[in-house]
């Protein structure tokens, strides 16, 4: 059995790897982690021959060795029982936490992605640029700072060619919606702006100008782009997802070697990689993202992005089997 962690709002993606993981004669079962402290039992306990986890969701009752591999797709907060005392709050969200992560953190199964290195590498959009930078990839120079003066020398050092964003960007899902703070370019008027870092850190970087935008897909060694054209100014993740034109695009393949060693490097087997190519036909690196949206590429493209993560983590549980 397969445990694919996500939440009670995710659909498509996780409908069509349920899918392909039954086709391939694996049940998965979903795990709605923002549901934990609302809809799952858990328990453990210590026998004489070592400890027993079990996960139980209606009647459905689930030993932690059942358990195969993982699908590690998005670990929401938890929701809160709109009964509780809200003095009680703080303690249900710290045990119920604690308790995930025990019963996570016992399955010695293959996972993709582990989730200490998803939220290792999804929390340092600098160690991917240094990583990135160290495999032959091109990547902006890059400022990360609470301090005026460093960001006003920053940008003047460019000729006001600048991008600012934020470090952990508010999340944009593959419709749409949600709260967003896009990549912006700075201008010179909105440089006195640039005092108030100190309550707010912010990335620092500069302009690429921009052919195309790709947002690359990789899964264990298998690629799927898709690229678009979008305004020079705007980020496809704010644009209107009806106008938005997915194109299929095809990766040099000495950029597909980087990438592989990248993720390589970075220990991930799943990741959603931005990046931009140029006028003159050089790729530039942005950002992995280990939980990044992909549901629009196979949506739109037809590409099998459900079914390679399906395979992939099935011939990992072989081989580790």
């Amino acid at each position: 059995m397969i445990l694919c962690i996500t939440h009670a709002q995710d659909t498509f993606t996780i409908d069509r790897v349920l899918h392909h993981l039954e086709a391939l004669g694996y049940e998965g079962f979903r795990f709605n982690s923002d549901e934990f402290g609302t809809r799952y039992r858990l328990r453990y306990r210590l026998h004489a021959s070592g400890p027993q986890y079990e996960l139980r969701h209606g009647s459905r009752v689930i030993d932690s060795r059942e358990i195969q591999g993982v699908w590690y797709r998005k670990l929401w907060d938890l929701q809160v029982p709109s009964s509780l005392d809200p003095a009680f709050v703080p303690a249900f969200l710290k045990e119920y936490r604690t308790s995930l992560h025990i019963f996570l953190d016992s399955l010695d199964v293959p996972w993709i992605n582990r989730m200490d290195l998803d939220h290792a590498v999804g929390a340092n959009k600098l160690l991917q640029l240094s990583a990135a930078q160290s495999t032959g990839l091109a990547v902006p120079q890059t400022l990360f700072s609470n301090h005026a003066e460093d960001a006003i020398r920053f940008f003047d050092d460019h000729g006001g060619n600048v991008v600012v964003k934020l470090h952990g960007a508010l999340s944009k899902s593959m419709d749409g919606k949600g709260d967003f703070f896009p990549t912006t370019r700075l201008r010179k008027e909105d440089v006195p702006m640039l005092e108030s870092l100190a309550a707010c850190p912010m990335i620092l970087q500069e302009y690429i100008p921009k052919d195309r935008e790709l947002r690359v897909i990789y899964v264990d060694g298998a690629f799927y782009t898709g690229s678009l054209r979008t305004p020079e100014l705007s980020d496809w993740r704010t644009a209107n997802t009806t106008l938005v034109q997915w194109e299929p695009y095809e990766l040099p393949a000495a950029v597909e070697d980087k990438l592989h060693d990248l993720m390589t490097l970075l220990g991930l087997p799943f990741g959603a990689i931005d990046m931009i190519v140029q006028p003159d036909g050089e790729h530039v690196f942005l950002e992995v993202n280990p939980q990044g949206e992909w549901g629009m590429l196979e949506k739109y493209l037809d590409f099998p992005i459900a079914a390679t993560i399906a395979e992939k983590l099935v011939n990992r549980i072989e081989q580790h089997g």
